[in-house]
């Protein structure tokens, strides 16, 4: 196990603010796009209220991201259940319209 002093760091900028993150080998650059999607966010939230402190504008884009998640999550879930269901259904034709032969008696 390697501690944070031996992993690869990245910087990132979060509402004009630098900051070091260490993360795990080859992570760097899915660090740096995720920290790209959080101060896009940041900076629409920012723009809308420039009195919000940045604590609470990183806290609203937290939720904000949570739920787009939450709903591609969802979205995914009933996705694969109406694949499931086809597949049943697709199964259940296929066993229908096999022939079945019958075997030669002894």
């Amino acid at each position: 196990m390697s501690d944070d002093a031996t992993r690869p760091t990245a910087q990132v900028t979060l509402l004009g603010r630098h900051y070091m993150f260490a993360c795990n080998p080859g992570e760097e650059r899915k660090l740096e796009r995720a920290a790209r999607y959080l101060d896009r966010a940041m900076q629409g939230i920012h723009s809308q209220n420039n009195l919000l402190g940045s604590e609470r504008v990183a806290l609203m884009a937290a939720l904000n991201i949570t739920h787009e998640l939450l709903e591609v999550l969802d979205t995914r879930r009933s996705e694969e259940q109406q694949l499931d269901r086809l597949s049943e259904r697709l199964e259940q034709a296929m066993a229908g319209a096999v022939p079945s032969h019958p075997t030669p008696a002894e």
